[in-house]
């Protein structure tokens, strides 16, 4: 892989399954905002962190408007009017206290001004100590009004997130920062020297720490190439799927706070199409069932039709088409960038 000037490149060459295609994989640690400040504001629409690009925005359904309020708050309960009642408690009642919430992408004071979600909770008088949501919006910078007590408050950043309590005094107005340290992640796929379909590729990402069962936290499944997602700073390892079925390949990346990570994944795949006939170069049987399975006999993919194509890892394969309540079984081997068609002859 070419080495970019001004850029560092870092990271592990993942693994492939099962034709041992290549990998690369490749970390640009981009400034993020430092470079281009305005990056996250709602004006700025010519950088790459703009986050109308983002994925994590979609889902959150932010809009582009930050100027229109889009705070939801619980109201509280009226009190009784002690003038109607002719009695006088001689205290008078405080009343919401306003808390101003700020995010920031690193502890050296880099504000988001895009893209949040705060989400405040209260503890009820329930047993088991339920909480309940009091209050939502979606200002880079929200102001809330509040009863005084303890509160659990939520800032989200696409997939990056901060949570923790805050504790509000009697007409004692404050400002709250809640560090996320984010990162940025942008992936983007090759197949050999060449530039993948991006509607062709998805990622799943999961925690980089495996559990005691060898399992890993699924972060985000199905992402799509040249969006970007934001997430904690940490390792995550990456697992890219081309076509539907085993052509996939892995890396362990480390996001960083405050910067973009672009990674590149480099697959080795073949695209086979398979057909039963009844003689060489004869008409495909329609509603012929296929089974793909790799030599130790797992399967790799199943499918029903005349012609199908699956996209496979480099490799050998065993192929058995039915129809008709019969069985038709052809050893396969598919190489690195190939087109294949593959014929079983019915006997």
């Amino acid at each position: 892989m070419r080495r970019m000037a001004g850029q560092g490149i870092s990271g592990r060459v993942g693994r492939s399954v099962p034709g041992r295609p290549s990998v690369i994989v490749g970390l640009c640690a981009v400034a993020w905002l430092a470079s281009a400040p305005a990056a996250w504001a709602q004006t700025s629409g010519t950088s790459g962190w703009d986050a109308g690009t983002s994925l994590d925005q979609q889902e959150q359904g932010d809009t582009p408007d930050a100027g229109v309020a889009n705070t939801t708050v619980v109201p509280r309960s009226p009190m009784p009017d002690a003038g109607a009642t002719g009695e006088s408690s001689g205290l008078e009642t405080a009343g919401p206290t306003t808390i101003r919430l700020v995010a920031l992408l690193t502890s050296d004071g880099q504000r988001i001004d895009r893209g949040v979600v705060w989400r405040i909770y209260q503890e009820t008088d329930e047993p088991g100590g339920q909480i309940k949501l009091v209050s939502t919006s979606r200002q880079a910078v929200a102001q809330v009004a509040l009863e005084p007590g303890s509160y659990i408050v939520n800032a989200a950043f696409g997939r990056a997130n901060l949570t923790r309590s805050i504790s509000v005094e009697p007409g004692v107005s404050s400002t709250e920062q809640f560090v996320i340290n984010a990162g940025g992640l942008r992936l983007t796929p090759m197949i050999g020297k060449s530039a993948a379909p991006p509607t062709a590729v998805s990622y799943d990402i999961y925690e980089g720490e495996q559990r005691q069962s060898s399992e890993r936290v699924l972060v985000m499944s199905g992402a799509r190439p040249g969006l970007i997602i934001r997430l904690n700073a940490g390792i995550y390892h990456i697992v890219s799927t081309y076509g539907d079925a085993n052509a996939k390949v892995s890396a362990d990346i480390t996001v960083e706070a405050g910067k973009l990570s672009e990674v590149v994944l480099a697959h080795a795949a073949a695209k086979v199409t398979l057909r039963l006939v009844t003689r060489p170069g004869g008409d495909a049987l329609p509603d012929t069932q296929w089974q793909i399975a790799t030599q130790d006999g797992h399967v790799v993919k199943r499918s029903v039709g005349a012609l199908p194509t699956h996209v496979l890892a480099p490799g050998t394969y065993s192929v058995t088409a039915s129809h008709g309540g019969r069985n038709f079984d052809k050893p396969i081997e598919v190489k690195d960038g190939e087109m294949a068609k593959v014929e079983l002859l019915m006997r």
